[in-house]
């Protein structure tokens, strides 16, 4: 049976105990029904992993001894998001669940000339990354940077591939014939509507890569979602 992982965001490295906060300890405590004596994981979210014994199953404050610690080896290559946020919170609170099980490592929410939303809840999008990195099993949870404009990325020294995808009728690859496996990638995915066309010229001056990603027109989050898993494959 596998062992249940828990979030441990403020954990102090060697530490010998750790105290759960509220939520955690009810959730350890009264839905899964830990006592004093079992064995769980915790995860401080930088790619170490704890080995813990419940030492005292109090519902409120749970604490557990730390019997031993690994550091897992961080992702490799590293696939970042920049997407333009939708005036539906839903919408794009799934896309982040989705894209993290996936398997990405950044989230830039991208400000455009047609973004709909540029604020939002930070400690609200937090928790859906962690909660989506616990329930697939992963060690680093993802950044997630504050709101950026296009240009601003622009103007950025990033490594890597770049790609934007775009609805433009310009010639393009697909994306999985675009991706270079083993490369780390930053992926533009623009808003409903589009990346306006001076953005997209913008970006292409830029060395960005105008890519596809099928026949079909998607809507914002599901774009991002289908990017992720192609850069995935190509990644395999």
């Amino acid at each position: 049976m596998e062992l249940p992982v828990f979030y441990a965001k403020d954990i102090t490295p060697g530490a010998g105990s750790y105290t759960m906060d509220e939520p955690t300890s009810k959730y350890c405590i009264q839905v899964l029904r830990k006592v004093k004596g079992d064995a769980v994981l915790l995860a401080d979210g930088k790619g170490t992993r704890y080995e813990a014994i419940v030492t005292d199953d109090h519902r409120k404050k749970c604490v557990v001894g730390i019997t031993g610690q690994t550091t897992v080896p961080a992702p490799v290559p590293a696939v970042r998001m920049a997407i333009a946020f939708t005036k539906n919170a839903s919408r794009m609170e799934w896309f982040l669940e989705k894209a993290v099980e996936i398997g990405v490592q950044g989230i830039i929410p991208l400000i455009t000339l047609r973004t709909e939303k540029e604020k939002f809840k930070a400690e609200r999008l937090e928790n859906i990354l962690v909660s989506a990195m616990l329930q697939s099993k992963q060690w680093y949870l993802p950044v997630l940077s504050g709101p950026l404009p296009l240009e601003t990325l622009m103007g950025r020294d990033e490594k890597g591939q770049r790609f934007i995808a775009h609805c433009l009728p310009d010639q393009k690859q697909h994306l999985l014939d675009a991706v270079q496996p083993g490369k780390d990638t930053l992926m533009l995915i623009g808003p409903e509507g589009d990346f306006a066309p001076q953005e997209i010229e913008l970006a292409l001056q830029y060395g960005f890569v105008p890519v596809t990603l099928g026949d079909t027109r998607l809507r914002t989050e599901t774009a991002g979602v289908v990017a992720c898993t192609l850069i995935a494959a190509a990644n395999r």
